[in-house]
């Protein structure tokens, strides 16, 4: 009797047990509530931009130490304007010349040009009637047996040389009347605007001797110094933009359908853990990836994820390049 007691004494405490293990574990009893909050991990990423001039030359001027603060539109440096001031009044001289040029094609021939040329039509006509004359009174004089057959030829070339001197001249004034062809006109717009493009490029590359900020940031690094020579290829600043600030975030594959594009989000870093600062979804990728070493979560790094772009609406100096943040995303209104 006593052996069927101790049996079913250890049957109750290990019916007790598990079941308090149970009841402890989650596996039994009531379970809480599901949470509304995502929270995902990732790190700051701020875009960086390498300053540089278009054209080449000498550098005159820095104006923007490391570390500096820099506005949109701020003149962080500039070349020598010297050789470009002289290729732009090149320009401006060759365009003007250009212009002058067709101008006068385009007026064609001055009054006093016409007059003289009618003038000289109006010799040739008056030699061609005195050596057609000739050449009557040569020819009967010839029938009479007056003159030599020389005399008559001399006579006869005359008024042939009179004759040619008048188309001449007629073909002259026709020519001055008409103006300058077509062709011509056409060749001297051409050159005008060849000499416009010409100036507007000289003008540009004076632009862009100076260096102009693209957008709020701070100055990483000040690669060169003044009077160094540069050429297109060769940085002079590296600036980190203020604006737009991004933290690279990845979602799990089961959390994906709790996110969407516009969400509103808390982004909360470790140096300031009690600010927080506000920002929104703004890119799910459309494809999955494993997880990379650099996420800290608890789920298993063979697990696929999509990531996130998350745009920081507030950001403050707070937040650097690689910075870990906490993303938190209340999921209750979505």
């Amino acid at each position: 009797m006593n052996t069927r007691v101790r049996l079913l004494i250890v049957l109750v405490v290990a019916i007790a047990g598990t079941a308090a293990w149970l009841v402890h574990t989650g596996r039994i009893g009531p379970r809480p509530p599901p949470s509304n909050t995502v929270t995902l991990y990732g790190n700051v990423d701020i875009r960086q931009v390498e300053l540089g001039f278009r054209v080449a030359g000498r550098l005159q001027a820095m104006q923007f130490e490391e570390g500096q603060s820099v506005s949109a539109g701020s003149l962080m440096a500039k070349l020598d304007p010297r050789s470009f001031e002289d290729e732009l009044r090149a320009d401006e001289a060759d365009l003007a010349a250009q212009d002058a040029t067709l101008k006068k094609l385009l007026a064609g021939s001055r009054p006093a040009e016409i007059s003289r040329a009618r003038a000289s039509v109006e010799e040739a006509i008056a030699a061609q009637q005195n050596a057609r004359k000739d050449l009557e009174r040569s020819q009967r004089l010839l029938a009479e047996g007056a003159i030599p057959q020389a005399n008559y030829d001399s006579a006869l070339a005359a008024s042939r040389e009179a004759d040619a001197r008048f188309s001449s001249a007629n073909e002259s004034l026709r020519l001055f009347v008409q103006g300058n062809r077509a062709e011509d006109i056409a060749a001297g717009r051409a050159n005008m605007e060849l000499a416009q493009a010409r100036l507007a490029a000289a003008r540009t590359a004076l632009d862009d001797a100076r260096l102009i900020a693209p957008s709020d940031g701070v100055v990483i690094s000040r690669v060169r110094e003044p009077g160094a020579i540069v050429s297109p290829n060769d940085i002079v600043y590296v600036l980190s933009l203020t604006h737009s600030v991004w933290v690279r975030a990845y979602v799990s594959e089961t959390q994906l359908g709790k996110v969407h594009p516009g969400m509103e989000v808390g982004v909360l870093s470790d140096a300031a853990p009690s600010r927080r600062l506000r920002g929104h979804v703004g890119f799910i990728s459309p494809t999955a990836e494993f997880t990379p070493k650099s996420v800290e979560t608890p789920e298993l790094r063979t697990d696929l994820v999509y990531r996130l772009r998350i745009i920081v609406d507030d950001p403050d100096l707070g937040l650097r390049q690689g910075m870990p943040v906490t993303v938190q995303i209340d999921t209750a209104g979505a």
